[in-house]
């Protein structure tokens, strides 16, 4: 582990300097391990993840359920919505279960400072306003997102914790979406894998350390930059490709290749249906994880067989 972790932080500086200066550029060059990546570029299915944040009401999520499954959508594709924990049991009654599946947004895990390497075997009791693991696989919802820059930064959830939450929700046979990225001080600073690497590793330690727990392809990687995530701006494709690339060679290096093969990363952050084909012709975007459209149905169907773009380009079609 040690050698592969100052492996990538040798890789790191190199890469900082491009990112640079592709981020200043119209025409970004290519990313230099480009062809040594491509080779653990991923075999899963693409798979898009919409995420609904705090929205919706009775009856638009019944209009938004109804109008998904009027959709004529690829059958290319994994799909994941995740409502509103009170909107979930009426998602999971009103959608085509043969087409969508259902996350939570967030799952709950207690560990203590004093020892947090303790794992807990429940999480159910005197956590007020929280929702377990286990009340989740209850439920028999299979999805979970964890790690999202919004509660990282507006609940102070640290690369810990998700590292814990993630490790218990797959003890608990949950499906994750965990999310990664970095801020725009971070970026400028040059310290985009830097952050990522270690959300990354947070994940890795706790996964290995949690007895019945894996990685494999039930854990999904989305790549959400937080300066891009609601405010119009969106990386490059070209950019998106190189942080996915760095984020695949990264498993390679600190996991598996297998690992890195099954592992699909998602990109996240002002997705429309405008921009999601130049994106998923890129070998290593292997979905998205989308927040406002996917609170249309149209927007969200069409961003959902841009899978089609995604075959065609990689081979696979």
């Amino acid at each position: 582990m040690a050698s592969s972790l100052t492996h990538s932080a040798f890789r790191l500086g190199a890469f900082h300097a491009g990112f640079r200066t592709r981020c200043a550029s119209k025409t970004p060059r290519a990313f230099a391990r480009t062809s040594l990546v491509v080779r653990n570029e991923g075999t899963g299915r693409f798979i898009v993840g919409g995420n609904w944040k705090c929205n919706g009401t009775i009856a638009s999520v019944a209009e938004l359920c109804e109008g998904l499954n009027a959709g004529e959508i690829a059958d290319n594709v994994d799909i994941v919505v995740a409502p509103p924990f009170l909107y979930i049991d009426q998602a999971v009654e009103a959608l085509d279960a043969k087409r969508f599946k259902v996350a939570a947004q967030n799952a709950w895990v207690e560990y203590t400072l004093q020892d947090p390497t303790h794992h807990y075997d429940s999480d159910t009791g005197a956590f007020t306003g929280e929702v377990s693991a286990e009340m989740l696989e209850d439920l028999d919802v299979p999805w979970v997102i964890l790690g999202h820059s919004e509660r990282r930064t507006l609940l102070g959830e640290d690369n810990v914790t998700v590292g814990k939450k993630v490790a218990h929700a797959r003890y608990h046979g949950l499906n994750v979406i965990v999310c990664v990225g970095e801020s725009l001080e971070e970026r400028e600073a040059g310290k985009t894998l830097e952050v990522i690497f270690a959300q990354l590793r947070a994940v890795a330690e706790e996964i290995d350390d949690r007895e019945h727990s894996s990685w494999g392809s039930q854990v999904v990687i989305a790549y959400e930059p937080i300066w891009a995530i609601g405010t119009g701006k969106v990386a490059t494709p070209e950019q998106a490709q190189e942080v996915h690339a760095a984020i695949r060679q990264w498993l390679v290096d600190n996991v598996s290749e297998e690992v890195s093969k099954a592992t699909r990363i998602q990109y996240g952050g002002s997705v429309n249906d405008g921009n999601c084909e130049d994106l998923a012709k890129y070998s290593d975007i292997d979905g998205f994880l989308v927040g406002g459209a996917s609170l249309d149905a149209e927007k969200f169907v069409r961003i959902c067989n841009s899978s089609v773009a995604h075959y065609k380009a990689v081979g696979r079609l």
